[in-house]
């Protein structure tokens, strides 16, 4: 995630930002500009808002804040005034919310939402939904947050467009616990969002885009059983040698449809960490090999089509940087993975897709969908329940 700025006064502002910190004016996120502006109410226009700008005439745009913000404090996205929707372009996806009068829910609501925006922002950018769906419409994955109940405990998982995240996530001391006893390196609220998304865009982009011929030369054939596949994994206790010659995480070993979620998580860390390095003007060398040309990192999310081979030259340097970093203050390594050359191609086969597609959508203009119509009316479908879910 890249570092936004206050157009009043300059200070840095940050994607969860709902306050400068230096000028003091309300910032919200504008999801139809993708970019966290400092805002003004309009006067004479109740619950009207408009991006404030030191030395410029007033904007034109109008916003409302998200429902979500005005009465749970759970959100810092704004809806442009003439959508009619109360939730904003990421809040009226969630179809599902936990029990919110549980002690602990509302806490761990908002880590989910905050990792969902991340995702937003990131599929956004890369012309895999709308930002702004008119109508007070939706476009994307529909989202269920729950909890588990006596006997009925609940799976993160995705099916027919729907991804389900158990709420136990959201907390750390839990997800460590599950991490460890799964045996994972890595293991994070925003790496499940990521990876579940891989599966709800290998139905868009794979099976319903006519590709899944490409796809199985790369990854394998898909229509190997998927329970028979993962109860082996699991039987094994997730051990299988030389995986890393051919996958980006032990995991992605168990199916070929967990091997494109697992990549494609993968893909989407390198390009916003390198958009996050790219926003500090980050210049990369790698020690012992300091005569080779420094170079700026560049922003993978602001190119049209940003060459993969460039992309992976920076990112390699870019995570021992993090990893470094991380070790210096005692904590456990940012990326613990080193992808083999089979890994890389298949992130270049998720590279490769992606760029396609974001140069459709491109071309359709700012309103186009990355995924076919049918998934965002499941959405719009959703989000006329997500207000009053419990």
């Amino acid at each position: 995630m890249k570092t936004f700025h206050c157009q009043y006064c300059g200070h840095p502002l940050f994607f969860e930002n709902v306050q400068c910190l230096q000028c003091e004016s309300d910032v919200a996120f504008l999801p139809d500009r993708l970019n966290v502006a400092a805002i003004e109410q309009v006067d004479g226009e109740e619950g009207l808002w408009r991006p404030r700008a030191r030395g410029r005439k007033p904007s034109t745009g109008r916003y409302r804040l998200c429902h979500n913000h005005t009465t749970q404090n759970a959100c810092n996205f704004a809806v442009p005034a003439d959508d009619p929707n109360p939730l904003c372009a990421a809040c009226r996806l969630t179809r599902m919310l936990p029990d919110l009068s549980v002690p602990g829910n509302p806490a761990r609501w908002y880590r989910l939402e905050a990792a969902k925006r991340r995702l937003f922002y990131t599929l956004g950018k890369l012309g895999l939904l709308a930002t702004a769906p008119q109508g007070g419409g939706a476009d994307g994955p529909i989202f269920e947050f729950l909890a588990d109940v006596p006997g009925q405990p609940v799976m993160t998982g995705h099916a027919q467009g729907v991804i389900t995240i158990n709420v136990a996530e959201a907390d750390d001391a839990e997800r460590v616990r599950r991490r460890v006893e799964m045996h994972e390196p890595y293991r994070t609220l925003l790496g499940h969002f990521r990876h579940e998304s891989g599966h709800y865009y290998w139905d868009r982009l794979i099976d319903e885009g006519g590709r899944t011929e490409s796809f199985r030369k790369v990854f394998g054939d898909e229509r190997q059983n998927y329970q028979e596949a993962l109860q082996a994994h699991y039987a094994r206790g997730g051990t299988l040698p030389d995986w890393q010659d051919s996958f980006v995480s032990e995991y992605a070993s168990s199916h070929p449809w967990e091997d494109f979620a697992e990549t494609w998580a993968h893909y989407l860390h390198m390009v916003d960490l390198l958009e996050t390095a790219a926003s500090y003007n980050t210049r990369i060398t790698i020690p012992g090999q300091e005569d080779l040309e420094i170079e700026e990192v560049v922003n993978p999310l602001e190119t049209g089509s940003p060459d993969f081979d460039a992309l992976v030259e920076q990112w390699v340097p870019v995570t021992l940087l993090v990893n470094s970093l991380n070790r210096s203050l005692g904590q456990e390594d940012a990326y613990p993975f080193a992808l083999s050359q089979a890994a890389l191609e298949k992130l270049r086969y998720v590279h490769d897709v992606i760029c396609e597609t974001r140069s459709q959508s491109a071309k359709k203009g700012p309103d186009a969908k990355g995924s076919p119509k049918a998934a965002s009316d499941r959405a719009a479908e959703a989000a006329t329940t997500a207000s009053a879910a419990t």
